[in-house]
């Protein structure tokens, strides 16, 4: 079921890209695995998923641990190695354990947080990959910078070693349809173009995660290159 799910979702993704006249190998798909065990992430990783997301640190790297060796293949073909972003909350006495055993964290909202992924990041390991999170529509609920901080965030971030600033990630409150969804994607994305037009980063921003199972597509359309999704491709939890 999941290997049926997955081929779904590229579709989506695929016609998605299509729609708005861009290329489907624009967007990656991040397989969002919380609270599914092991054995389900290596049956995506069987169908050639690679990037997983998991929110809850603790569960997220006993899968690491568990899949330490498991390279995702496709037709008994290996194409690599799994890939795994911490995508939840990240408090001070979680750092080491994300430093040590992800290889991207896209909730970075505070820059106590990525000095503490820096400072514990082992040297032996490549840079640990960054994403700052954005609360783009102001939602109570939700983690993230705000907007107007977003740029000070990232330009300090990207100063931190061991650690590589890739994007913004954004999760925004469920919207009523398509045209609200496209609206407030579009401020996570006239974020990220505004970040990058500033031109004091060291490298150019290449990743705006935004986007799940409910509305990837208006996400697509608003210019998203990651989406993040879970119940698609796993089940309802």
């Amino acid at each position: 079921m999941i290997v049926r799910n997955l081929q779904q979702v590229r579709d989506r993704i695929t016609t998605a890209c299509m729609a708005a006249g861009r290329l489907p190998d624009s967007v990656r798909l991040l397989a969002v695995s919380k609270t599914f065990g092991a054995a389900a992430v290596a049956e995506a990783a069987s169908d050639g998923q690679q990037a997983f997301g998991e929110n809850y640190i603790a569960e997220g790297v006993e899968k690491i641990r568990a899949l330490r060796d498991l390279q995702a293949s496709r037709q008994g073909v290996p194409v690599g190695a799994l890939q795994w972003h911490c995508i939840g909350p990240v408090q001070s006495n979680k750092t080491r354990l994300v430093a040590e055993h992800f290889d991207w964290v896209q909730s970075v909202d505070r820059l106590k947080i990525a000095q503490r992924l820096s400072e514990q990041r082992p040297a032996g390991l490549p840079p640990l990959q960054i994403c700052i999170q954005v609360n783009t529509d102001g939602g109570g609920n939700k983690s993230g910078v705000a907007p107007e901080e977003a740029h000070a965030l990232a330009r300090d971030v990207a100063q931190l070693p061991g650690l590589t600033l890739r994007g913004i990630m954004s999760i925004p409150e469920p919207a009523d349809d398509f045209v609200s969804a496209c609206a407030v994607h579009a401020r996570a994305k006239a974020l990220f173009d505004e970040i990058n037009a500033r031109g004091d980063l060291p490298a150019l921003l290449d990743t705006l995660s935004m986007g799940m199972t409910a509305d990837l597509e208006a996400a697509i359309h608003s210019g998203s290159t990651m989406v993040r999704v879970g119940t698609a491709i796993f089940g309802k939890r």
